[in-house]
């Protein structure tokens, strides 16, 4: 028996690193997970991968800044799958460099989904989350909102990527104020480097910056960030972990 037998784990950004890695442990645990991002293809190689193994996936092709399919996704969760209870809300984009002539339309990207797109999925789960903690099998639901380091420390280069990261931590702890009594868990996860293509997104200038600044650096996985949310919300009810900061052991801020 799974520690999360019964329950249901809704995943955006499934498509790769961080989401992809966190709906298998999900998913190896016992919950049926639902798989949101904007490409398919990988979706649904996910979800076979999943079935393979024994488990339960759905796919839900969506792009979550876009407030009608982010709410959407959450609708065909619990329609295809019965129930939420839990939320990773791991979609999101690392856009770098300096705030002086900066291209503002990367602003605008990062906030749409960084900070809307997570704001839309929260608002939408938070009546299945709620009603999920009332209810067998566990009374207790959760929702992992992935941060950044940058959600703590600010630095140059990282202006409006640190405000978004920012931004995440403060709602998430005060949302946690409003509904930790009611059992719904919020819990904050900010990593350090990890491999994945999310700095992929940068222009060639910003990618070499990235580069030598983490070139002797041993990264972080994705799964080592999957294995700490699979952690968070396998927790006994009575416990919360309400933050958790992650980085390589070689890397300084």
């Amino acid at each position: 028996m799974g520690t999360l037998d019964g329950t249901v784990a809704l995943i955006t950004g499934a498509s790769s690193g961080i989401g992809e890695a966190a709906a298998e442990a999900l998913a190896e645990r016992g919950a049926a997970v639902a798989l949101a991002a904007r490409r398919g293809d990988r979706l649904n190689e996910l979800a076979k991968r999943i079935e393979a193994g024994g488990g339960q996936a759905l796919v839900i092709e969506a792009d979550i800044t876009d407030r009608e399919q982010a709410e959407g996704v959450v609708q065909k969760t619990v329609e295809e799958l019965g129930r939420l209870d839990t939320l990773v809300n791991n979609a999101g984009m690392m856009l770098l460099g300096p705030v002086v002539g900066a291209p503002v339309e990367e602003w605008e990207r990062m906030v749409s989904i960084n900070v809307m797109g997570l704001l839309y999925c929260a608002h939408a789960a938070l009546p299945h989350l709620l009603a999920a903690a009332e209810s067998d099998p566990r009374r207790v639901a959760d929702m992992v909102n992935i941060s950044s380091v940058a959600g703590r420390v600010a630095r140059s280069g990282s202006g409006v990527y640190n405000a978004t990261k920012h931004g995440v931590g403060a709602f998430s702890e005060a949302l946690r104020q409003e509904v930790t009594g009611r059992y719904v868990r919020i819990s904050l996860v900010e990593p350090g480097a990890v491999a994945t293509e999310l700095a992929g997104h940068n222009r060639p200038e910003i990618r070499e910056t990235i580069q030598q600044r983490f070139e002797d650096v041993e990264r972080l996985q994705a799964p080592d960030i999957a294995d700490t949310i699979a952690y968070i919300v396998t927790r006994p009810r009575h416990m919360a972990i309400n933050e958790m900061l992650i980085r390589p052991t070689q890397q300084l801020g």
